[in-house]
C-alpha cells in the first residue's frame, strides 16, 4: 500500500462519504492505515446508549479534527460546514443502489449473527434493520437518490471547489485504489 501513501501524500485531510452500507469505515480505515492517519468514524461519535444521539457530537467532531491529518467517514450534514472548508480530498462512494442493498444487508446479517457491538454498546437486531420505516436498509432506499443528486450540487459550490474529488463507481474502483494503487488524480489523455 505504499502506492496509496504516495498517491495521498498531498491530501492530508480526507472525508469518505456515501449511501448507508457502501463501505465508507472499511475504506476510511483503509486509506487511514494505509498513510498512517487518524481515522475518524463519524457514527462512534454521534450514537449514544441505546441508539441516541449525543448531543456535543458537533462539539466532539470539532475536537477529533483539530489536528493536520485525518480520513473521516461519515456524511452528516450538521458538520458539514466544519468538515469541508477543511478537508483536501472528498471520496465518494457513488456506487448503485443495487451494490449499496448488497453490502448492507450482507454487513446487518453478519452484525445479527455474530452479535456484533457497535457504538456505545449499541447492537442492531432484526426488526430495527429490517422491518422499521426508521431501520437501515429502507434509511439508504429513502437516501440513496438525495445523494446523487446532491453531492454533484455541493461539489459544484464555490465553498467546497478546493476539494479534490474521486468518485468511485464500484468496489472494484476502491479496491484498485488500494491494492493497485490506481492514482485517481491522473487524467488520462483523451
Amino acid at each position: 500500500m505504499g502506492e496509496v501513501t504516495a498517491i495521498f501524500s498531498d491530501h492530508p485531510r480526507m472525508l469518505v462519504v456515501g449511501t448507508s452500507g457502501s463501505g465508507k469505515t472499511s475504506l476510511a480505515r483503509a486509506i487511514a492505515r494505509a498513510t498512517g492517519r487518524k481515522h475518524i468514524e463519524l457514527d462512534t461519535l454521534y450514537w449514544g446508549p441505546n441508539w441516541t444521539p449525543k448531543m456535543d457530537f458537533e462539539a466532539r467532531v470539532v475536537a477529533e479534527t483539530a489536528g493536520d491529518e485525518w480520513v473521516i467517514d461519515g456524511n452528516y450534514g450538521v458538520v458539514r460546514e466544519h468538515l469541508w472548508p477543511r478537508a483536501t480530498t472528498l471520496v465518494w462512494l457513488n456506487y448503485s443502489l443495487q451494490v449499496a442493498l448488497y453490502r448492507l444487508i450482507s454487513r446487518t446479517i453478519r452484525r445479527l449473527v455474530t452479535g456484533e457491538t457497535l457504538y456505545a454498546g449499541n447492537r442492531e437486531s432484526f426488526r430495527s434493520a429490517f422491518l422499521t420505516r426508521d431501520g437501515l436498509l429502507w434509511y439508504a432506499v429513502k437516501t440513496h437518490p438525495k445523494y446523487k443528486k446532491r453531492y454533484p450540487l455541493l461539489l459544484g459550490d464555490a465553498r467546497f471547489r478546493h476539494l479534490s474529488v474521486i468518485e468511485l463507481k464500484s468496489p472494484a474502483e476502491a479496491d484498485r485504489l488500494l491494492n493497485e494503487g490506481a492514482d485517481p488524480f491522473r487524467k488520462d489523455p483523451a
